[in-house]
């Protein structure tokens, strides 16, 4: 429902749907559009053609495009550049209850749900969105990733951290040991994240299994975790469970396992292939076979779920390139994936402190452009083969992006 209204030479509009409010305010030489959950929090703005997201921990991250080359950029906050968009939303949502309890501006057919939610956002002052932050870290150890689809999902660390945590191209759980949640403790985890989020649960999506690798524990416990989370939450309502596996551990599970994975509702899992190239996993420390993947997805597809396979685009350098391709093309073309899936390609991101760049410069490996990682995506996509015509769709997954 969008409600329109004029008030101080600005044009009004109030978009309240089940999931967020947004508030939009217009003038001859300005635009901003603010979207909050129904507990309150900002998550999405748009100030003069700068878009802002912002995750549960606070962070913000801005976007835009350059009108001339039209090239995208994007920019992390600083905390005290992060609070004065949130002090600008507050006062933006101030103003309007303001003026619609005032009666100064005329709004017809506003719905009860309007001011509920405007009374709940003005409360998040900075001081509010603080102690909101530090509630956060009381509930989650921190969130390494999550796939792009998944950023509106009810996030669940049934387990911390990464059952192998090897892989040179990845720091995102080098911070602690890998573990699996008991019953009691997971469900006073999921009780945590339910008082935490309260009404603002409502924007979220999926509910997404965590931390990585979650899928790998052991049947018995995993059905016990899974149990939990359909005594607290409507997973059909919410869409299903999704969760990471890497493909080698993957094939520890039985056919009948994932079968019951699928009945407990799990929709989607997200494998971290990589690359096909046995070589180069080995280079990546990536404890992974291609075949054993292959033997997992199938097994995965054949039980009802979907897969989604996440390939690393620039990996090796120009050395590993060529094998790269062909060996992923073949590994590819074996998962017999369809529309149902999906196959993302992900730029591999060095930084100074990376095990990878430390490697790579040790052994002189000559990295790709941008251009040419996003060239060495493009002849996997060429070469692939799907016998039935039955695509699977094909997305960038930009961890630089990531918010939750």
């Amino acid at each position: 429902m969008v409600i329109f209204g004029k008030t101080d030479n600005k044009s009004i509009s109030i978009s309240i749907k089940p999931n967020c409010l947004t508030l939009s305010i217009s003038s001859t030489d300005d635009t901003q559009v603010f979207s909050f959950d129904h507990e309150g929090r900002l998550w999405a703005a748009m100030i003069n053609g700068v878009s802002y997201r912002r995750g549960l921990d606070g962070k913000i991250v801005a976007k835009w495009i350059l009108p001339k080359t039209h090239n995208h950029c994007r920019r992390w906050l600083s905390r005290t550049e992060g609070e004065a968009i949130e002090e600008r939303a507050n006062k933006i949502a101030s103003w309007l209850l303001q003026k619609i309890i005032s009666e100064q501006i005329q709004l017809s057919d506003l719905p009860q749900a309007v001011l509920d939610t405007l009374s709940r956002v003005i409360e998040f002052t900075v001081d509010r969105y603080r102690k909101d932050i530090n509630r956060y870290y009381e509930v989650y150890k921190p969130i390494g990733i999550l796939p792009p689809d998944q950023y509106m999902a009810v996030f669940l660390q049934a387990t911390e951290g990464c059952s192998f945590n090897t892989c040179t191209f990845c720091d995102f759980y080098k911070d602690r040991t890998f573990r699996i949640k008991s019953p009691d403790e997971f469900s006073r985890h999921v009780k945590s994240v339910l008082s935490y989020l309260g009404e603002g649960i409502s924007l979220r999506r999926t509910i997404f299994l965590g931390d990585a690798n979650a899928l790998i524990a052991p049947m018995p416990l995993l059905r016990e975790l899974l149990k939990i989370v359909h005594h607290f939450f409507d997973v059909s309502s919410l869409g299903g469970i999704y969760a990471f596996l890497d493909g080698f551990s993957g094939a520890l599970k039985s056919l009948p396992e994932y079968q019951e994975l699928a009945q407990l509702q799990v929709k989607r899992v997200y494998i971290g292939l990589e690359s096909g190239n046995a070589d180069l996993l080995k280079l990546l420390k990536k404890p992974s076979d291609p075949e054993k993947a292959i033997e997992t997805v199938r097994a995965i597809k054949m039980a009802g779920m979907f897969v989604d396979i996440i390939i690393l685009l620039g990996a090796g350098g120009h050395k590993y390139s060529m094998a790269h391709i062909e060996d992923t093309v073949k590994v590819l073309n074996e998962m017999k994936l369809n529309a149902d899936d999906i196959i993302y390609f992900s730029e591999l991101v060095e930084s100074e402190g990376l095990a990878y760049t430390r490697q790579a410069y040790q052994a002189q490996l000559k990295p790709m452009t941008p251009d040419e990682r996003i060239k060495q995506g493009e002849a996997i996509e060429y070469k692939l083969i799907f016998p039935d015509g039955s695509t699977p769709h094909i997305a960038r997954y930009d961890i630089r992006e990531f918010v939750y």
